[in-house]
Protein backbone atom coordinates (compact mmCIF):
# COMPACT_ATOMS: atom_id res chain seq x y z
CA UNK A 1 0.00 0.00 0.00
CA UNK A 2 1.58 3.23 -1.16
CA UNK A 3 1.85 6.33 1.02
CA UNK A 4 2.45 9.86 -0.15
CA UNK A 5 4.57 12.75 1.03
CA UNK A 6 3.21 14.42 4.15
CA UNK A 7 4.41 17.77 2.78
CA UNK A 8 1.47 17.83 0.35
CA UNK A 9 -1.13 18.30 3.08
CA UNK A 10 0.39 21.23 5.00
CA UNK A 11 -1.11 24.69 5.02
CA UNK A 12 0.79 27.77 6.16
CA UNK A 13 -0.13 27.25 9.81
CA UNK A 14 1.07 23.65 9.75
CA UNK A 15 4.31 24.64 8.02
CA UNK A 16 4.95 27.27 10.69
CA UNK A 17 4.36 24.71 13.45
CA UNK A 18 6.60 22.21 11.66
CA UNK A 19 9.44 24.73 11.52
CA UNK A 20 8.97 25.58 15.20
CA UNK A 21 9.24 21.95 16.24
CA UNK A 22 12.22 21.29 13.98
CA UNK A 23 14.09 24.43 15.04
CA UNK A 24 13.83 23.29 18.65
CA UNK A 25 14.98 19.84 17.63
CA UNK A 26 18.04 21.10 15.74
CA UNK A 27 19.03 23.18 18.74
CA UNK A 28 18.51 20.23 21.10
CA UNK A 29 20.73 17.76 19.23
CA UNK A 30 23.35 20.45 18.60
CA UNK A 31 23.69 21.13 22.33
CA UNK A 32 23.16 17.59 23.63
CA UNK A 33 25.52 14.97 22.23
CA UNK A 34 25.74 12.59 25.20
CA UNK A 35 23.19 10.77 27.31
CA UNK A 36 24.12 12.93 30.31
CA UNK A 37 23.53 16.14 28.36
CA UNK A 38 20.21 14.88 26.98
CA UNK A 39 19.02 13.83 30.42
CA UNK A 40 20.00 17.16 31.98
CA UNK A 41 18.21 19.15 29.25
CA UNK A 42 15.11 16.94 29.50
CA UNK A 43 14.96 17.49 33.26
CA UNK A 44 15.40 21.24 32.86
CA UNK A 45 12.50 21.40 30.40
CA UNK A 46 10.38 19.20 32.65
CA UNK A 47 10.97 21.42 35.67
CA UNK A 48 9.96 24.45 33.61
CA UNK A 49 6.74 22.60 32.79
CA UNK A 50 5.94 21.98 36.45
CA UNK A 51 7.40 18.51 37.01
CA UNK A 52 8.71 17.86 40.53
CA UNK A 53 11.08 15.25 41.91
CA UNK A 54 9.48 11.86 42.58
CA UNK A 55 12.13 11.16 45.18
CA UNK A 56 11.31 14.38 47.00
CA UNK A 57 7.61 13.57 46.86
CA UNK A 58 8.35 10.14 48.33
CA UNK A 59 10.48 11.57 51.12
CA UNK A 60 7.70 14.01 51.98
CA UNK A 61 5.06 11.25 51.73
CA UNK A 62 3.14 13.49 49.36
CA UNK A 63 -0.11 12.16 47.90
CA UNK A 64 -0.15 12.21 44.10
CA UNK A 65 -3.39 13.15 42.40
CA UNK A 66 -4.61 13.44 38.77
CA UNK A 67 -2.71 16.15 36.97
CA UNK A 68 0.40 15.89 39.15
CA UNK A 69 3.68 15.74 37.27
CA UNK A 70 6.79 13.99 38.62
CA UNK A 71 10.21 13.04 37.31
CA UNK A 72 12.84 10.48 38.24
CA UNK A 73 16.37 9.95 36.93
CA UNK A 74 18.99 7.24 37.16
CA UNK A 75 22.58 8.37 37.61
CA UNK A 76 21.98 11.41 35.44
CA UNK A 77 21.71 9.25 32.30
CA UNK A 78 18.08 8.09 32.18
CA UNK A 79 14.86 9.98 32.84
CA UNK A 80 11.22 9.14 33.49
CA UNK A 81 8.44 11.75 33.36
CA UNK A 82 4.97 10.86 34.64
CA UNK A 83 1.75 12.89 34.48
CA UNK A 84 -1.04 11.27 36.43
CA UNK A 85 -4.33 10.77 34.63
CA UNK A 86 -7.87 10.74 35.95
CA UNK A 87 -8.27 6.99 35.51
CA UNK A 88 -6.77 4.47 37.95
CA UNK A 89 -3.21 3.43 37.18
CA UNK A 90 -4.29 -0.20 37.22
CA UNK A 91 -6.19 0.50 34.00
CA UNK A 92 -2.82 1.14 32.39
CA UNK A 93 -0.62 3.97 31.18
CA UNK A 94 0.27 5.37 27.79
CA UNK A 95 4.07 5.20 27.56
CA UNK A 96 6.60 6.65 25.14
CA UNK A 97 10.05 5.07 25.39
CA UNK A 98 13.17 6.24 23.55
CA UNK A 99 16.92 6.03 24.07
CA UNK A 100 19.34 8.94 24.39
CA UNK A 101 22.65 7.17 23.80
CA UNK A 102 24.21 7.08 20.32
CA UNK A 103 27.17 5.35 18.64
CA UNK A 104 30.46 7.11 19.39
CA UNK A 105 34.04 6.63 20.58
CA UNK A 106 34.68 6.38 24.33
CA UNK A 107 38.05 7.10 25.92
CA UNK A 108 39.70 4.15 27.61
CA UNK A 109 40.55 4.50 31.29
CA UNK A 110 44.26 4.86 30.55
CA UNK A 111 44.00 6.75 27.27
CA UNK A 112 46.80 9.32 27.04
CA UNK A 113 50.05 8.47 25.27
CA UNK A 114 52.76 10.05 23.14
CA UNK A 115 54.17 8.44 20.00
CA UNK A 116 56.87 10.12 17.89
CA UNK A 117 55.99 13.58 19.15
CA UNK A 118 52.25 13.19 18.68
CA UNK A 119 49.84 12.96 21.62
CA UNK A 120 46.84 10.70 21.28
CA UNK A 121 43.92 9.40 23.31
CA UNK A 122 43.15 5.71 23.05
CA UNK A 123 39.46 4.92 22.42
CA UNK A 124 37.01 2.04 22.55
CA UNK A 125 34.10 2.40 20.15
CA UNK A 126 30.56 2.27 21.55
CA UNK A 127 27.70 0.73 19.61
CA UNK A 128 27.60 -0.38 16.01
CA UNK A 129 29.82 1.82 13.83
CA UNK A 130 31.71 1.56 10.57
CA UNK A 131 35.23 2.31 11.80
CA UNK A 132 36.34 4.00 8.60
CA UNK A 133 33.61 6.66 8.89
CA UNK A 134 35.29 8.16 11.96
CA UNK A 135 38.64 9.10 10.40
CA UNK A 136 39.63 12.55 9.11
CA UNK A 137 36.65 14.29 10.73
CA UNK A 138 36.65 17.21 13.18
CA UNK A 139 35.73 15.63 16.50
CA UNK A 140 34.77 17.04 19.90
CA UNK A 141 35.18 15.74 23.43
CA UNK A 142 32.18 15.68 25.81
CA UNK A 143 31.78 14.20 29.26
CA UNK A 144 32.73 14.32 32.89
CA UNK A 145 35.78 13.70 35.04
CA UNK A 146 35.03 12.59 38.60
CA UNK A 147 37.80 13.42 41.07
CA UNK A 148 38.69 11.68 44.32
CA UNK A 149 37.53 14.68 46.35
CA UNK A 150 33.97 14.09 45.11
CA UNK A 151 33.89 16.94 42.63
CA UNK A 152 32.84 16.34 39.03
CA UNK A 153 34.32 18.39 36.19
CA UNK A 154 32.24 18.88 33.04
CA UNK A 155 34.23 18.80 29.81
CA UNK A 156 33.12 20.07 26.40
CA UNK A 157 35.88 20.86 23.90
CA UNK A 158 35.40 21.35 20.17
CA UNK A 159 31.96 22.95 19.95
CA UNK A 160 32.74 26.65 20.47
CA UNK A 161 34.23 28.24 17.33
CA UNK A 162 37.18 29.34 19.48
CA UNK A 163 37.86 25.77 20.66
CA UNK A 164 40.37 23.39 19.14
CA UNK A 165 39.01 20.19 17.61
CA UNK A 166 40.49 16.70 17.37
CA UNK A 167 40.61 13.91 14.77
CA UNK A 168 41.42 10.30 14.04
CA UNK A 169 44.04 10.26 11.29
CA UNK A 170 43.72 8.40 8.00
CA UNK A 171 46.32 6.90 5.68
CA UNK A 172 47.17 8.95 2.61
CA UNK A 173 45.92 7.49 -0.66
CA UNK A 174 49.49 7.47 -2.07
CA UNK A 175 50.51 4.74 0.40
CA UNK A 176 47.19 2.97 0.78
CA UNK A 177 47.34 0.28 -1.90
CA UNK A 178 47.31 -2.56 0.64
CA UNK A 179 44.64 -0.84 2.71
CA UNK A 180 42.37 -0.40 -0.31
CA UNK A 181 42.35 -4.16 -0.89
CA UNK A 182 40.92 -4.89 2.57
CA UNK A 183 37.30 -5.54 3.44
CA UNK A 184 35.43 -2.51 4.74
CA UNK A 185 35.38 -3.84 8.31
CA UNK A 186 39.19 -4.21 8.20
CA UNK A 187 40.19 -0.93 6.55
CA UNK A 188 40.48 0.77 9.93
CA UNK A 189 40.90 -1.42 13.01
CA UNK A 190 38.99 -0.52 16.15
CA UNK A 191 42.23 -0.41 18.11
CA UNK A 192 43.56 2.22 15.69
CA UNK A 193 40.80 4.78 16.36
CA UNK A 194 43.16 6.95 18.40
CA UNK A 195 42.32 10.61 18.82
CA UNK A 196 45.05 13.11 17.89
CA UNK A 197 45.10 15.80 20.59
CA UNK A 198 48.55 17.39 20.66
CA UNK A 199 51.91 17.83 18.99
CA UNK A 200 53.89 20.52 20.79
CA UNK A 201 56.58 19.74 23.37
CA UNK A 202 56.89 21.42 26.73
CA UNK A 203 60.13 23.41 26.47
CA UNK A 204 59.87 26.16 29.07
CA UNK A 205 59.85 26.09 32.87
CA UNK A 206 56.86 26.88 35.05
CA UNK A 207 58.25 30.20 36.30
CA UNK A 208 58.97 31.39 32.75
CA UNK A 209 55.43 30.48 31.72
CA UNK A 210 54.02 32.43 34.61
CA UNK A 211 56.02 35.48 33.51
CA UNK A 212 54.72 35.12 29.95
CA UNK A 213 51.21 35.72 31.27
CA UNK A 214 49.21 34.16 28.41
CA UNK A 215 47.38 30.85 28.40
CA UNK A 216 48.51 28.24 25.92
CA UNK A 217 44.87 27.15 25.67
CA UNK A 218 44.00 30.48 24.14
CA UNK A 219 47.21 31.18 22.23
CA UNK A 220 49.92 29.03 20.70
CA UNK A 221 52.40 31.75 21.64
CA UNK A 222 52.07 31.25 25.40
CA UNK A 223 52.53 28.42 27.86
CA UNK A 224 50.26 26.77 30.38
CA UNK A 225 50.09 28.10 33.89
CA UNK A 226 50.61 25.93 36.97
CA UNK A 227 52.83 22.97 37.75
CA UNK A 228 53.88 20.91 34.74
CA UNK A 229 54.81 17.24 34.67
CA UNK A 230 58.33 16.18 33.69
CA UNK A 231 59.05 16.79 30.04
CA UNK A 232 62.17 14.61 29.79
CA UNK A 233 60.64 11.52 28.15
CA UNK A 234 57.30 12.63 26.76
CA UNK A 235 57.45 16.41 26.30
CA UNK A 236 54.34 16.71 24.12
CA UNK A 237 52.26 14.63 26.52
CA UNK A 238 53.60 16.74 29.38
CA UNK A 239 52.43 19.89 27.63
CA UNK A 240 48.92 18.49 27.05
CA UNK A 241 48.70 17.46 30.71
CA UNK A 242 49.74 20.93 31.80
CA UNK A 243 46.92 22.38 29.70
CA UNK A 244 44.40 19.99 31.24
CA UNK A 245 45.64 20.95 34.70
CA UNK A 246 45.25 24.63 33.89
CA UNK A 247 41.85 24.40 32.25
CA UNK A 248 40.16 21.69 34.32
CA UNK A 249 42.33 21.05 37.36
CA UNK A 250 42.72 17.38 36.45
CA UNK A 251 45.70 15.02 36.53
CA UNK A 252 46.43 12.03 34.31
CA UNK A 253 45.21 9.65 37.03
CA UNK A 254 41.78 11.34 36.88
CA UNK A 255 41.15 9.63 33.54
CA UNK A 256 40.57 6.49 35.63
CA UNK A 257 37.27 7.93 36.84
CA UNK A 258 36.22 9.81 33.72
CA UNK A 259 33.45 9.29 31.18
CA UNK A 260 34.63 11.14 28.09
CA UNK A 261 32.96 10.63 24.73
CA UNK A 262 34.29 11.50 21.28
CA UNK A 263 31.57 12.85 18.99
CA UNK A 264 31.44 14.81 15.72
CA UNK A 265 32.16 18.49 16.27
CA UNK A 266 29.72 21.18 15.24
CA UNK A 267 25.99 21.83 15.19
CA UNK A 268 23.25 20.05 13.30
CA UNK A 269 22.26 21.82 10.09
CA UNK A 270 19.34 22.12 7.71
CA UNK A 271 19.96 19.98 4.63
CA UNK A 272 18.98 20.64 1.03
CA UNK A 273 18.27 23.70 -1.08
CA UNK A 274 14.70 23.49 0.22
CA UNK A 275 15.85 23.07 3.85
CA UNK A 276 13.50 20.08 4.11
CA UNK A 277 15.90 17.82 6.02
CA UNK A 278 18.22 17.80 9.02
CA UNK A 279 21.84 16.65 9.02
CA UNK A 280 23.19 15.98 12.48
CA UNK A 281 24.91 13.61 14.88
CA UNK A 282 22.98 11.23 17.15
CA UNK A 283 19.59 11.39 15.45
CA UNK A 284 19.35 7.70 16.32
CA UNK A 285 17.59 7.99 18.67
CA UNK A 286 17.42 11.61 19.78
CA UNK A 287 14.95 12.46 17.04
CA UNK A 288 12.45 10.17 18.79
CA UNK A 289 13.62 11.14 22.28
CA UNK A 290 13.07 14.85 21.62
CA UNK A 291 9.67 14.44 19.99
CA UNK A 292 8.58 12.07 22.78
CA UNK A 293 9.72 14.58 25.39
CA UNK A 294 7.95 17.42 23.59
CA UNK A 295 4.75 15.40 23.39
CA UNK A 296 4.86 14.51 27.08
CA UNK A 297 5.28 18.18 27.99
CA UNK A 298 2.50 19.26 25.63
CA UNK A 299 -0.22 16.91 26.90
CA UNK A 300 -2.36 18.21 29.74
CA UNK A 301 -4.97 16.49 31.91
CA UNK A 302 -4.82 13.04 30.26
CA UNK A 303 -7.36 10.38 31.19
CA UNK A 304 -4.73 7.64 31.20
CA UNK A 305 -1.47 8.44 32.95
CA UNK A 306 1.12 9.58 30.40
CA UNK A 307 4.74 8.49 30.74
CA UNK A 308 7.93 9.37 28.85
CA UNK A 309 10.94 7.11 29.39
CA UNK A 310 14.36 8.19 28.08
CA UNK A 311 16.97 5.51 28.68
CA UNK A 312 20.66 4.85 28.11
CA UNK A 313 22.67 1.90 26.74
CA UNK A 314 20.26 0.80 23.98
CA UNK A 315 23.11 0.72 21.49
CA UNK A 316 24.88 -1.97 23.52
CA UNK A 317 21.90 -4.07 24.57
CA UNK A 318 19.97 -1.85 27.04
CA UNK A 319 22.15 -3.17 29.86
CA UNK A 320 23.37 -1.60 33.10
CA UNK A 321 21.71 0.54 35.74
CA UNK A 322 20.57 3.15 33.20
CA UNK A 323 19.36 0.83 30.44
CA UNK A 324 15.81 -0.37 29.85
CA UNK A 325 16.76 -3.81 31.17
CA UNK A 326 17.32 -2.32 34.64
CA UNK A 327 14.58 -1.99 37.28
CA UNK A 328 14.67 1.81 37.05
CA UNK A 329 11.39 2.03 35.13
CA UNK A 330 9.60 -0.53 37.27
CA UNK A 331 10.80 1.03 40.54
CA UNK A 332 9.72 4.51 39.48
CA UNK A 333 6.22 3.35 38.54
CA UNK A 334 5.95 1.40 41.80
CA UNK A 335 6.81 4.58 43.71
CA UNK A 336 4.24 6.61 41.75
CA UNK A 337 1.56 4.02 42.49
CA UNK A 338 2.44 3.97 46.18
CA UNK A 339 2.01 7.74 46.40
CA UNK A 340 -1.18 7.60 44.32
CA UNK A 341 -2.80 5.16 46.74
CA UNK A 342 -2.53 2.09 44.50
CA UNK A 343 0.29 0.29 46.24
CA UNK A 344 1.13 -3.39 46.14
CA UNK A 345 2.79 -5.91 43.86
CA UNK A 346 -0.44 -7.04 42.25
CA UNK A 347 -1.53 -3.48 41.50
CA UNK A 348 1.84 -2.76 39.88
CA UNK A 349 1.68 -5.89 37.72
CA UNK A 350 -1.86 -5.11 36.60
CA UNK A 351 -0.91 -1.52 35.73
CA UNK A 352 2.08 -2.60 33.66
CA UNK A 353 0.24 -5.35 31.79
CA UNK A 354 -2.66 -3.00 30.99
CA UNK A 355 -0.34 -0.31 29.58
CA UNK A 356 0.28 0.60 25.96
CA UNK A 357 3.70 1.68 24.75
CA UNK A 358 5.35 3.13 21.69
CA UNK A 359 8.97 2.07 21.58
CA UNK A 360 10.06 5.31 19.94
CA UNK A 361 13.06 4.38 17.83
CA UNK A 362 14.21 5.25 14.36
CA UNK A 363 13.69 3.19 11.23
CA UNK A 364 15.92 2.71 8.20
CA UNK A 365 14.92 5.18 5.51
CA UNK A 366 14.76 3.91 1.93
CA UNK A 367 17.91 5.04 0.13
CA UNK A 368 17.79 4.79 -3.69
CA UNK A 369 21.59 4.57 -3.72
CA UNK A 370 21.31 1.24 -1.88
CA UNK A 371 17.91 0.05 -3.08
CA UNK A 372 18.97 -3.61 -3.30
CA UNK A 373 18.87 -4.10 0.50
CA UNK A 374 15.30 -2.79 0.80
CA UNK A 375 11.93 -4.26 -0.17
CA UNK A 376 10.03 -1.26 -1.49
CA UNK A 377 6.52 -2.33 -0.46
CA UNK A 378 7.68 -2.55 3.15
CA UNK A 379 10.19 0.28 3.33
CA UNK A 380 10.06 3.64 5.11
CA UNK A 381 10.31 6.69 2.85
CA UNK A 382 11.58 10.05 4.04
CA UNK A 383 8.85 12.65 4.25
CA UNK A 384 6.00 10.10 4.38
CA UNK A 385 5.41 10.37 8.11
CA UNK A 386 5.80 8.40 11.34
CA UNK A 387 7.01 4.82 10.82
CA UNK A 388 5.57 1.78 12.62
CA UNK A 389 7.54 -1.46 12.73
CA UNK A 390 5.23 -4.28 13.80
CA UNK A 391 8.39 -6.33 14.26
CA UNK A 392 12.13 -5.82 13.92
CA UNK A 393 14.77 -8.47 14.64
CA UNK A 394 16.98 -10.35 12.22
CA UNK A 395 16.49 -13.32 9.90
CA UNK A 396 13.45 -15.14 11.36
CA UNK A 397 12.47 -12.08 13.49
CA UNK A 398 15.09 -13.13 16.04
CA UNK A 399 15.18 -10.77 19.03
CA UNK A 400 12.01 -8.99 17.97
CA UNK A 401 8.94 -7.77 19.76
CA UNK A 402 6.12 -8.65 17.36
CA UNK A 403 3.10 -6.45 18.12
CA UNK A 404 -0.35 -8.01 17.96
CA UNK A 405 -2.82 -7.36 15.16
CA UNK A 406 -5.27 -5.91 17.69
CA UNK A 407 -2.73 -3.38 18.94
CA UNK A 408 -1.80 -2.40 15.39
CA UNK A 409 -5.49 -1.82 14.68
CA UNK A 410 -5.77 0.42 17.73
CA UNK A 411 -2.72 2.40 16.62
CA UNK A 412 -4.19 2.85 13.15
CA UNK A 413 -7.36 4.19 14.74
CA UNK A 414 -5.45 6.68 16.91
CA UNK A 415 -3.32 8.01 14.06
CA UNK A 416 -6.18 8.29 11.56
CA UNK A 417 -8.41 10.10 14.07
CA UNK A 418 -5.62 12.62 14.73
CA UNK A 419 -4.75 13.09 11.04
CA UNK A 420 -1.19 11.81 11.50
CA UNK A 421 0.68 10.74 8.37
CA UNK A 422 2.16 7.31 9.04
CA UNK A 423 3.64 4.34 7.23
CA UNK A 424 4.73 0.80 8.10
CA UNK A 425 8.09 -0.77 7.37
CA UNK A 426 10.55 -3.56 7.99
CA UNK A 427 14.27 -3.11 8.58
CA UNK A 428 15.40 -3.97 5.06
CA UNK A 429 15.02 -7.15 3.03
CA UNK A 430 14.66 -10.50 4.77
CA UNK A 431 18.16 -11.88 5.47
CA UNK A 432 19.79 -8.57 4.52
CA UNK A 433 20.54 -7.83 8.17
CA UNK A 434 18.44 -6.69 11.07
CA UNK A 435 18.35 -4.93 14.40
CA UNK A 436 16.41 -4.45 17.59
CA UNK A 437 15.11 -1.86 20.06
CA UNK A 438 14.00 -1.67 23.69
CA UNK A 439 10.52 -2.94 22.76
CA UNK A 440 10.95 -6.54 23.90
CA UNK A 441 11.87 -5.45 27.43
CA UNK A 442 8.64 -3.66 28.50
CA UNK A 443 6.71 -6.30 26.53
CA UNK A 444 7.87 -8.77 29.19
CA UNK A 445 5.32 -7.18 31.53
CA UNK A 446 2.57 -8.24 29.15
CA UNK A 447 1.90 -4.71 27.88
CA UNK A 448 1.23 -3.92 24.25
CA UNK A 449 4.35 -2.47 22.60
CA UNK A 450 5.12 -1.46 19.03
CA UNK A 451 8.14 0.25 17.51
CA UNK A 452 7.51 3.67 16.02
CA UNK A 453 9.80 6.45 14.92
CA UNK A 454 11.41 8.54 12.24
CA UNK A 455 13.07 7.24 9.07
CA UNK A 456 16.82 7.96 8.95
CA UNK A 457 19.40 7.89 6.17
CA UNK A 458 23.03 7.04 7.00
CA UNK A 459 21.97 5.55 10.33
CA UNK A 460 24.87 5.10 12.80
CA UNK A 461 27.16 7.27 10.67
CA UNK A 462 28.72 10.33 12.35
CA UNK A 463 26.19 12.50 10.49
CA UNK A 464 22.66 11.19 9.92
CA UNK A 465 19.76 12.53 7.83
CA UNK A 466 16.08 12.98 8.73
CA UNK A 467 13.17 14.75 7.05
CA UNK A 468 11.41 17.62 8.84
CA UNK A 469 7.97 16.31 7.89
CA UNK A 470 8.70 13.02 9.65
CA UNK A 471 9.91 14.83 12.77
CA UNK A 472 6.71 16.86 12.86
CA UNK A 473 4.46 13.86 12.23
CA UNK A 474 6.26 11.92 14.97
CA UNK A 475 5.54 14.73 17.43
CA UNK A 476 1.87 14.82 16.37
CA UNK A 477 1.59 11.04 16.56
CA UNK A 478 3.12 10.88 20.02
CA UNK A 479 0.76 13.57 21.29
CA UNK A 480 -2.23 11.68 19.86
CA UNK A 481 -1.05 8.44 21.44
CA UNK A 482 -0.63 9.98 24.91
CA UNK A 483 -4.09 11.55 24.71
CA UNK A 484 -5.90 8.38 23.63
CA UNK A 485 -8.00 7.00 26.48
CA UNK A 486 -9.42 3.90 24.83
CA UNK A 487 -6.65 1.30 25.03
CA UNK A 488 -8.09 -0.36 28.14
CA UNK A 489 -11.39 -0.97 26.38
CA UNK A 490 -9.68 -2.31 23.27
CA UNK A 491 -8.10 -5.21 25.08
CA UNK A 492 -10.46 -5.97 27.98
CA UNK A 493 -13.89 -5.97 26.34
Amino acid sequence: MDTESAWKKYDEAALAELERVCAGYVDFISRNKTERECAASALALAKEAGYVSLEQAFQEKRTLRPGDRVFAHAHGKAVILVQLGTRPLQEGMNILGAHIDSPRLDLKQNPLFEADGQVRLDTHYYGGIKHYQWVALPLALHGVVAKKDGSVVNVVVGEDPADPVFCVTDLLIHLASAQMDKKAREVVAGEDLDLLVGGRPLVIEADERADAGASAWESAEGGAAGDAPSADKEPAKAFVLSLLKERYGIEEADFLSAELEVVPAGPARELGFDRSMVLGYGQDDRVCAYTSLLAQLAVEAPERTSVCVLVDKEEIGSVGATGMASRFFENAIATVMELAGESGELALRRALSASAMLSSDVSAGFDPAYASVFERKNAAFLGHGLVFNKYTGARGKSGSNDASAEYMAAIRHVMDEAGVAFQTAELGRVDAGGGGTIAYLPAQYGMNVIDSGVAVLSMHAPWEVTNKADIYEAYKGYVAFLRFAGFYGYFTS
